[in-house]
Formats: structure tokens, C-alpha cells, sequence
């Protein structure tokens, strides 16, 4: 699992089909960190911090095995206490 911070909403029309219409989100570990796309499994909304999972586990929270996503955010953090 990785802390992520949620930075825009990536719009794609052109898609393939197994995408479905789940959001897709732009997503950084750490301010100036390598952008990633996460697809959103909860609603989050820009800015909010969240728990992000990757491999078999990103296929499985966005919806079965054969769901072409390598990222997905699982959970909002609400709060956590300091480094």
C-alpha cells in the first residue's frame, strides 16, 4: 500500500472496454514525486490523501481479477499523527 495525494481528474473518453466508466485520477506520492494514474474505487476528490494498492490487489478493489488497472485508491485519510 502507498500514501498518495489525489491532484486532478484525468478524463479519458477513448477507452477500452474493460475500463468501464470508473474515474481515473491523477495521483503523487510526494510533492514533485512521478505522477501516476489511480483508478477510484471511493470518490475522492482532489487534494485528499488516500491509501492507494497496486498489483493483483489494484484489479481485485476496482472490481475482478481481469480488471486492467495496475493502481487503485482503496481509502480517504482522514488523519494521521506526524512523521
Amino acid at each position: 500500500m502507498k500514501i498518495m495525494q489525489v491532484e486532478k481528474t484525468l478524463v479519458s473518453t477513448n477507452r477500452i472496454a474493460d475500463l468501464g466508466h470508473r474515474p481515473l485520477l491523477v495521483v503523487r506520492e510526494k510533492a514533485g514525486g512521478a505522477r501516476q494514474v489511480a483508478v477510484d474505487a471511493i470518490g475522492c476528490i482532489p487534494g485528499d490523501w488516500v491509501i492507494c494498492v497496486g498489483s493483483s490487489a489494484a484489479r481485485e478493489a476496482a472490481g475482478s481479477k481481469e480488471y486492467p488497472s495496475d493502481l487503485t485508491i482503496v481509502g480517504i485519510i482522514d488523519h494521521w499523527a506526524g512523521d
